[in-house]
């Protein structure tokens, strides 16, 4: 019998959007569409569409921990994806699981607001995610307002200023920092950096897609970077051939007419032709 070629194997902690197009759903859809398999833990429950957050469940921290012990007792894990994560608790909750069982790989995206100006944290949780979670995370991905919020400071302005709030990161644990300038007004580049404590800062550049459709842009690539890594274990390749794979899901997926608001990404663009 042909022996199966391994493949990644990565969890998304997140929270559910009900309208498919971020969170738990684009987790999957993107471990899928570049080859990896996907499991999940559950942080919470939006009633959620393209057009904002209408509402929040959140998933008791117990059942977080007994979802977290459930997959990463049975099943190797080559890395994990954290998004949302509601309360202090779930925070907690987490934490204590990625030291009971060591993975590889974390990638941590800060989801504190989602792209429709909504705040999805319920209640003050930056200092636990920065005293918990980013020393347990291999690269952070934050927005411009994520930085701002993590770091304690004003949205950065300029580039020399969002560099350096992403060395601030790096002093509060975080091993990297891919910081995501995509939300610059004006600009006709999308251009994120890469801050590492022992390399120079490394920009990637995407030409901007003029599109409404970036619902879940965040979660895409982070799950993406996760996705990526346990090929070639090497950070840099992840990141590019993350960027790329978003690219390519955005620009495919900019004429979509999903709902009223901000639409989702083409996840399978790869695979599905028109």
């Amino acid at each position: 019998m042909q022996q199966s070629k391994p493949f990644p194997r990565v969890l998304t902690i997140a929270g559910s959007d009900s309208g498919g197009g971020a969170g738990i759903q684009a987790d999957l859809k993107t471990f899928g569409a570049l080859g990896a398999y996907g499991a999940s833990v559950i942080t919470a429950v939006t009633a959620q569409n393209t057009q904002g957050v209408q509402g929040v469940h959140v998933v008791p921290a117990a059942m977080i921990a007994a979802q977290c012990d459930s997959v990463l007792s049975d099943i190797r894990i080559d890395a994990v994806k954290i998004g949302m994560l509601p309360d202090v608790e779930s925070i907690k909750a987490v934490a204590h699981a990625l030291r009971e069982y060591p993975v590889p790989f974390v990638v941590f995206d800060p989801v504190l607001v989602a792209t429709s100006g909504d705040s999805l944290a319920l209640e003050n949780t930056l200092d636990a995610l920065c005293g918990l979670l980013l020393p347990l995370a291999d690269v952070v991905t934050p927005n411009l307002n994520e930085l701002a919020q993590l770091t304690g400071n004003a949205l950065a302005q300029d580039e020399a200023e969002m560099l350096a709030q992403g060395r601030q990161l790096l002093a509060k644990g975080a091993k990297a920092a891919l910081l995501k300038g995509g939300h610059w007004q004006g600009c006709e580049e999308a251009r994120d950096w890469l801050v590492q404590e022992a390399a120079d800062p490394q920009c990637f550049v995407n030409a901007r897609v003029p599109t409404a459709n970036t619902h879940g842009t965040g979660c895409t690539l982070a799950s993406a970077i996760a996705a990526l890594y346990p090929h070639r274990r090497n950070l840099n390749f992840a990141v590019a051939a993350a960027k790329s794979y978003l690219h390519g899901a955005i620009a495919s997926g900019q004429y979509w007419h999903v709902g009223q608001g901000a639409g989702p990404l083409a996840h399978f663009w790869r695979t599905v032709r028109d």
